[in-house]
C-alpha cells in the first residue's frame, strides 16, 4: 500500500476555494471523489493526522497514489461537478446506489403519432410520459384497465397496430369498447391524442374534473331518459373511483412531493421513495446503499438527492427527508435548477407528512431486511464470506462453526449473555444458548465473558470425556446397566423430559439417540467471536487456556464493524469494506446482541411482575386469576383462612394450605417473593436436581454450562436461568418434544 505523506500536497499549493478534488490509485483510477466549501480544509484533513481517520478512509489513503482537484466559483457548481463525475467514474470508495430490482413504470408514448399506453423498465426515453415506479407491473394492468373505460388509448405493440390497420378489423379491446381503435379509423389522430393526454392528466392528480364531468353527462343521460348511456356512465364513474381507491389519499389533493427514508447499518442502508401526487401516493422506488465510506444519514440525503435526481428523475416542489444534507441550500439551488421552479427540503417534525415518513421507513427498514435475508441464503456467498474470514484470521481450515458471545444488562442488574452458532455461514437457531451471569456482581464484560466461556467448554469436556468412555466400553463390550440407564434418560430428556443439555449436572449422552448426533455442546466451534476488544478476547482465550482447549480459534469484534481483534496482537484486523467476510461477522454480532437482549428484557420483565404466589406449587395463572378475581386483592387474599381460600372453585384444601402458609411466610418474614427466574430458591444436591417442597425439578433450563455435581448450594433461581417447566409438581414428567427452533430448550428466540 502506498504511503499516503508521498503524494501529499505541498504546504500552500491547495487553494482555499470550492472545489471538487478526486483520489486516483497507482492505475490512474478514480477510486473517490468529493467536494469541499474550502479544498485547502478538506484535503488538510486526510493528511493531518492519519492515525484518527477512519479505517476506511485510512484504506482509502492507502490504496491512492496521488491526488488532484478542480476549483469552481460556488458549491452549486462544486455539488455538479461532483454528482457527474460520481457518476462518470463509479468510484469504489464512494456510496454507491443500486436498484434493489427493475421497477416498472406506466409510460404514455406521445411521441408516437397515436400514443399509447405501456408498462415499461430500464432508460427512459424523451417524449414519452412517465408514472410511478410501481411495485408490480400487475398493479399497471389493473389500473390501466380500469381507465380505459374511460380513456380508451390505445395499448397494443406497433406490429399489431400495422396488421389491424391492414385487414382493417381491430383487436378484442376494440370490440368492448376499450380501445377507440384509431387503427380502423374510429377516431382520427387528433381525438386520440385528445384521449392520451386526458389519461396523463388524471394519473398526474387531476381527477376531480374527470369525475365531475361523467357525473354531469351520467345526470344529463338519466333526465333525457337514455338509461342505457347513464348506466354506462356510471359504471365508468365507478370505475374511476375504483382506480382512485388503489392510490391512497394521505396528504392535501394540492401536495406533490417526494418521501425519503433509510435505514442502515454499518456496512449498508436502504432508501426508499414514496412519490406523492395530487395527495396520493402514485408510486414507490428502492435501492440499497453500499456505505463504502463513513456518511451519515444527511450525507446520504445529500447524495442520493444529486444522484437519482441527476438521472432525469422529475423533481417535485417539495422532498421530504429525515435528515438535512450539510450544504442544503446548495442542494435546494441544484434542484431548483433542474426543476425549473423554487424546492422545498424539509424535515418534518410532526402532523401527515412526519407519519407519512415513518411509514416509509418502516418500508426501508424491511426492504434492508429482505436484501440480507436474500444475500445470507445464497450458498457461494456464504462459501466466500467463510474463505475471507479463514484467510484473514490465517486460520487452519474455514470456520464452518463460529460461535459469537454478547452480554448485555442494565446499569449492573440481570446481566445475561448469549451464544448464537452459525453452521456453513447460516444460523443454527436450535443451537442457540442463554445463560445467567452468576459469579459477576455489576456491570463487568471482561469477567462475564470469561465465566460464560468457562461453563461452555466445561460442558463440551465433559461431553468429550464421556463420549470417549461410551466408544472405550462399546469396544470392549462392558455397557453396564448404568450406561443403559443414562441412555435411557438421554432419550427422555431428547424429547423435553428434563433435558439433559440444558442444566448443569443432570445425565447427557455424547449422541442424541432420536437423530444419531453428537449432544450440542459436544461440538467444538472452529472460531470463537466474543463482542468486544482486547479485554473480552483476552478473557476468552485466558478460560480456554485454562480448560486446556487451546486449539480453538478465538477473536472479537469491536463497536467499529472493521476492527477484528486476535489474541495478543497490538492492532486489529481489518477486513476489507464490502466483503462477504465482514458482513457474516456483523450479522453474527448483531444476532449475538438481538438474542441476549432478549433475554436481558425477559428477565426484567420476571422481576417486575413476580409475586408471592409463583412460588406455590401447582399454582398455574388461571388459579392465581381465579383467587385475585375473588378476593379482589392480595391483601384481602392474605387475610383469608385456608377454609375461606378453599371455597374458590378449582382450590383444594390441601392448596388452600399452602397459598396460606406461602403469604404468611412473606408477610412474617420468614419468605418472601420468589426469584426473577419465577422458582423458590432451593440448593442443588450433587446430582444438579433442585427440590422444594417436597418436588424435583430442574435448576437451570437456559444454562447448558457447568460440571455435574456443582458444589456450594447455589439456588435453583439465583443464576438467572429460565424457570424450570420439565417437570410437574411430584417430579412427574410433563410437557412434550421441544419445538423445532429450539424454543423448548431456550434455543430459539
Amino acid at each position: 500500500m502506498a504511503d499516503p505523506a508521498n503524494y501529499r500536497p505541498a504546504p500552500g499549493s491547495v487553494p482555499d476555494s470550492p472545489g471538487v478534488y478526486r483520489f486516483r490509485d497507482e492505475h490512474g483510477r478514480v477510486i473517490y471523489v468529493g467536494k469541499a466549501k474550502s479544498l485547502r480544509s478538506r484535503l488538510n484533513s486526510y493528511f493531518a493526522d492519519f492515525a484518527g481517520l477512519h479505517p476506511r478512509t485510512q484504506t482509502m489513503l492507502q490504496t491512492a497514489t496521488r491526488v488532484d482537484w478542480t476549483v469552481v466559483g460556488t458549491e452549486v457548481e462544486a455539488l455538479q461537478l461532483e454528482y457527474s463525475w460520481i457518476k462518470e467514474f463509479d468510484p469504489r470508495f464512494n456510496v454507491r446506489y443500486r436498484d434493489d430490482k427493475s421497477y416498472p413504470y406506466l409510460a404514455v408514448t406521445l411521441d408516437e403519432e397515436f400514443p399509447r399506453v405501456m408498462v415499461m423498465r430500464g432508460a427512459k426515453r424523451k417524449g414519452v410520459r412517465y408514472f410511478g415506479p410501481y411495485s408490480h407491473a400487475w398493479a399497471i394492468r389493473e389500473t390501466v384497465d380500469l381507465l380505459l373505460r374511460v380513456f380508451p388509448v390505445r395499448t397494443c405493440k406497433p406490429g399489431v397496430f400495422k396488421r389491424a390497420r391492414q385487414i382493417d378489423r381491430p383487436c378484442l379491446l376494440g370490440y368492448i369498447d376499450k380501445c377507440s381503435a384509431p387503427c380502423v379509423g374510429r377516431v382520427d389522430a387528433a381525438e386520440h391524442r385528445r384521449l392520451a393526454e386526458d389519461f396523463c392528466a388524471f394519473m398526474a392528480g387531476d381527477t376531480g374534473r374527470f369525475i365531475k364531468r361523467i357525473e354531469r353527462e351520467m345526470l344529463a343521460a338519466a333526465e333525457a331518459e337514455e338509461y342505457e348511456r347513464a348506466a354506462r356512465l356510471r359504471d365508468d364513474m365507478r370505475a374511476l373511483q375504483r382506480a382512485l381507491e388503489k392510490q391512497a389519499v394521505v396528504l392535501g389533493d394540492d401536495i406533490d412531493c417526494d418521501v425519503i427514508a433509510f435505514a442502515e447499518d454499518p456496512l449498508e442502508a436502504a432508501v426508499q421513495v414514496f412519490y406523492v401526487r395530487g395527495g396520493r401516493i402514485r408510486g414507490q422506488r428502492g435501492w440499497v446503499v453500499d456505505k463504502v465510506e463513513d456518511v451519515t444519514t444527511a450525507d446520504l440525503v445529500e447524495h442520493f438527492l444529486g444522484q437519482i435526481y441527476g438521472e432525469g428523475e422529475q423533481v417535485p416542489r417539495e422532498v421530504l427527508v429525515p435528515a438535512e444534507p450539510p450544504d442544503a441550500e446548495a442542494v435546494g439551488e441544484l434542484l431548483a435548477e433542474r426543476r425549473g421552479g423554487p424546492v422545498r427540503i424539509r424535515v418534518p417534525r410532526r402532523g401527515d407528512k412526519r407519519a407519512l415518513l415513518e411509514t416509509v421507513a418502516r418500508n426501508a427498514a424491511e426492504a434492508l431486511k429482505q436484501h440480507k435475508t436474500r444475500r445470507a441464503g445464497d450458498l457461494t456467498t456464504r462459501s466466500r464470506a467463510l474463505q475471507e474470514i479463514q484467510e484473514a484470521l490465517e486460520l487452519d481450515e474455514a470456520p464452518l462453526r463460529i460461535e459469537c458471545y454478547d452480554v448485555s444488562n442494565l446499569q449492573g442488574t440481570n446481566v445475561v449473555a448469549s451464544m448464537v452458532v452459525f453452521e456453513d455461514g447460516m444460523a443454527r437457531k436450535s443451537e442457540y444458548r442463554r445463560f445467567g451471569i452468576r459469579a459477576v456482581q455489576g456491570q463487568d464484560d471482561v469477567r462475564s465473558i470469561h465465566e460464560v466461556i468457562t461453563r461452555r467448554f466445561k460442558r463440551y469436556l465433559a461431553e468429550r470425556d464421556r463420549a470417549a468412555e461410551a466408544a472405550e466400553e462399546a469396544a470392549h463390550g462392558e455397557a453396564t446397566d448404568a450406561s443403559a440407564e443414562e441412555a435411557a434418560d438421554g432419550v427422555l430428556a431428547s424429547y423435553g423430559f428434563g433435558d439433559a443439555d440444558e442444566q448443569d449436572g443432570a445425565p447427557a449422552g455424547p449422541v442424541d439417540p432420536r437423530t444419531g448426533r453428537a449432544r450440542k455442546f459436544a461440538y467444538p466451534p472452529n472460531l470463537v467471536v466474543v463482542d468486544g476488544g482486547p479485554p473480552q478476547v483476552a478473557a476468552a482465550q485466558r478460560a480456554l487456556d485454562e480448560l486446556g482447549v487451546p486449539e480453538i480459534a478465538v477473536c472479537g469484534l469491536a463497536k467499529r464493524m472493521e476492527e477484528i481483534w486476535l489474541p495478543g496482537d497490538e492492532e486489529p484486523v481489518i477486513l476489507p469494506r464490502g466483503s462477504e467476510g465482514l458482513f457474516l461477522m456483523q450479522r453474527l454480532r448483531d444476532e449475538a446482541h438481538r438474542f441476549a437482549i432478549t433475554y436481558h428484557r425477559q428477565r426484567r420483565s420476571k422481576e417486575m411482575t413476580a409475586s408471592e404466589l409463583d412460588g406455590v406449587p401447582g399454582l398455574g395463572p388461571a388459579r392465581r386469576a381465579a383467587l385475585l378475581k375473588h378476593f379482589g386483592s392480595l391483601r384481602r387474599l392474605r387475610a383469608a383462612t385456608p377454609d375461606q381460600i378453599a371455597e374458590v372453585p378449582g382450590i383444594g384444601r390441601r392448596t388452600a394450605e399452602q397459598i396460606a402458609a406461602a403469604l404468611h411466610g412473606a408477610t412474617e418474614g420468614t419468605g418472601g417473593p420468589p426469584t426473577a427466574a419465577g422458582a423458590q430458591e432451593a440448593p442443588e444436591d450433587t446430582g444438579g436436581r433442585a427440590s422444594a417442597g417436597g418436588t424435583q425439578g430442574r435448576s437451570s433450563v437456559n444454562d447448558a454450562h457447568g460440571t455435574p455435581g456443582d458444589a456450594g448450594g447455589r439456588p435453583a433461581a439465583s443464576g438467572g436461568e429460565k424457570a424450570p417447566t420439565g417437570a410437574s409438581p411430584g417430579g412427574a414428567p410433563g410437557g412434550g418434544p421441544p419445538a423445532s427452533d429450539g424454543s423448548a430448550d431456550g434455543g430459539g428466540p
